[in-house]
């Protein structure tokens, strides 16, 4: 799949490099998604929220798991000077307590990553359309991005795109 992508991104270069000479001038452009992606501003302010909404959640598991962690020592360490019963229901505890901190660990995973993916998608759809009107405004004709080998700096939208994604934050 990835091998007939570059085929056809070679066949489609070198059609508008071959046909420039006999029609008219293409312009060309490149954009690195990623770095456009990650050093906008949306991405940071994102990253924030998402920090925010889940720093508490977060807090609540660490301070779990260190509470079962304390449990399983004292257990290691009183275990041969506890009755059986007292054993018993303390590793009936902990058992309980570990059951209970991966499932909560497991639906935090979850619901960061389907929060991460809603927050992203509608920064990738940003993104995309901030890449177009570069393009349209600087009259480019074909934009490319992931796979490609070598590209000169100057034809490296990448920092207009970026540009203009702070002017939108701003606004």
């Amino acid at each position: 799949m990835n091998s007939l992508r570059h085929i056809l991104l070679a066949l489609t270069l070198g059609f508008f490099v071959t046909g420039s000479a006999v029609a008219e001038e293409y312009r060309i452009g490149f954009v690195n998604a990623t770095k456009v992606f990650e050093e906008s501003p949306q991405y940071k302010s994102a990253r924030e929220r998402l920090q925010t909404e889940f720093s508490r959640r977060e807090k609540d598991l660490l301070a779990s798991q260190k509470q079962l962690k304390q449990l399983e020592e004292k257990l290691q360490r009183d275990g041969s000077v506890m009755s059986e019963s007292e054993v018993k229901r303390l590793e009936r505890d902990i058992l309980s307590r570990s059951r209970k901190l991966k499932n909560a660990q497991t639906e935090f995973r979850e619901d960061l990553n389907l929060r991460q993916n809603e927050e992203f998608k509608k920064l990738r759809q940003q993104v995309r359309e901030v890449i177009r009107e570069v393009g349209k405004s600087e009259k480019i004709d074909l934009i490319v991005s992931d796979g490609v080998v070598y590209f000169s700096k100057k034809i490296d939208i990448s920092d207009k795109v970026l540009e203009k994604l702070r002017q939108l934050k701003a606004e």
